[in-house]
């Protein structure tokens, strides 16, 4: 049940707490819609000092559509997300812990129906097909103009090449790129890149509603198209994140367009809990 307008105090929630590369969830079974959490609420269980601590919350509920589930995707700050690749993967395995499923299940999301394949650990989804691509448009900021490529992976990213990602200003140009007037009134997410070797690249993404994160799906997707597109790298490319690991895209391009990407990475349980907010 997908609602901010009840803002209900002392709910006493059952969670899971899981990770994919870094990027961390809390997951909560729904299915029963007994459960409207206000924005308040949802920045409480997610805030890493005075909550459970995590990037975004999900929600699992029964599908109204084709696919056999679906969620509510929120990000740290309370706010709606569409789509995210680390969160869609943690997802998969959840639902094949609570449901019972087998190792292929599908769900319903914001910008359209995911499917997942899990291998123990490991979980292949595929994201829709990427659309908006621009490359090299040029935008002013505090530091000087900086060029930037777009890609939409469900939602929109921004990506900067750079020598190197690890000495990049992620937080303070990331933020100011993510707010800026050029990618206006929604933001965007921004991934400073850097080329490591020919389909092998480092990223670190800063995120809408969250900040810097230690993994960004989505953009780890709109990193690797866009690297492979600047370079005329073949399928697939590895990238690295900034929690360590080394995650996979793979995809079908053709001219700028691209399609059939599938992304592959881990996803694991941490913890469960109950917790009242």
């Amino acid at each position: 049940m997908r609602g901010h307008s009840t803002y209900v105090l002392a709910v006493k929630i059952q969670f899971t707490k899981m990770n994919g590369a870094g990027n961390d969830f809390v997951v909560v079974d729904n299915r029963d819609a007994h459960m409207s959490l206000a924005p308040e609420q949802i920045a409480q269980l997610c805030h890493r000092q005075r909550g459970i601590g995590a990037d975004g919350l999900i929600l699992l509920r029964k599908t109204e559509g084709e696919a056999d589930w679906a969620w509510d995707f929120y990000n740290a700050d309370g706010s709606d997300a569409e789509m995210c690749g680390n969160g869609a993967r943690c997802f998969a395995r959840y639902i094949q812990l609570k449901t019972g499923s087998g190792s292929e299940v599908s769900f319903q999301t914001a910008c359209g129906i995911i499917r997942a394949r899990i291998d123990g650990e490991s979980v292949t989804i595929n994201l829709t097909d990427p659309q908006g691509l621009a490359m090299n448009e040029i935008i002013s900021t505090s530091v000087g103009d900086q060029s930037v490529h777009l890609l939409n992976t469900g939602v929109p990213h921004a990506v900067l090449i750079v020598d190197n990602a690890d000495q990049a200003m992620v937080e303070n140009l990331g933020s100011e790129i993510r707010h800026h007037d050029h990618f206006a009134p929604a933001g965007t997410n921004v991934n400073f890149v850097q080329i490591l070797a020919p389909s092998h690249i480092h990223v670190r993404t800063f995120e809408r509603g969250v900040g810097e994160t230690l993994a960004c799906g989505t953009g780890v997707a709109a990193s690797g198209m866009i690297a492979a597109h600047l370079n005329d790298w073949p399928s697939p490319v590895k990238v690295d994140v900034l929690g360590g690991d080394t995650l996979s895209v793979a995809f079908k391009r053709v001219g700028e367009k691209f399609s059939n990407v599938l992304l592959t990475g881990p996803a694991d349980f941490v913890y469960e809990g109950t917790v009242e907010v």
